[in-house]
């Protein structure tokens, strides 16, 4: 039983989108620290736009508008959130938790 390459990156893209949305919410409910808060945020970001792409890579029907505007925009909202990510490494004072 061998597993298609494409199958197994939809499946583990399904897996990180998951995760990034469990981040997310994690940022908004859990967390009271506001720079732990917006690096959860930003590993959300970078998980669900991440997997967007990988959806629109292994799809095998044509792009649609839609998948254009993610193939163009993801790669930003990537690089804003690992630009802040790096930004925030090295937190001096995370406080009580």
């Amino acid at each position: 039983m061998a597993i298609d390459p494409g199958e197994l990156a939809r499946i583990a893209s399904w897996i990180a989108t998951t995760l990034g949305l469990g981040l997310w919410i994690w940022s908004w409910v859990g967390e009271r620290n506001p720079i732990q808060k917006q690096r959860f945020s930003d590993c959300g970001v970078v998980l669900v736009f991440a997997s967007i792409l990988v959806r629109v890579v292994a799809q095998e029907k044509a792009m649609s508008p839609i998948d254009w505007a993610f193939v163009f925009l993801s790669p930003l909202f990537i690089a804003m959130a690992l630009w802040r990510l790096a930004r925030t490494a090295c937190p001096t004072d995370l406080g009580p938790r």
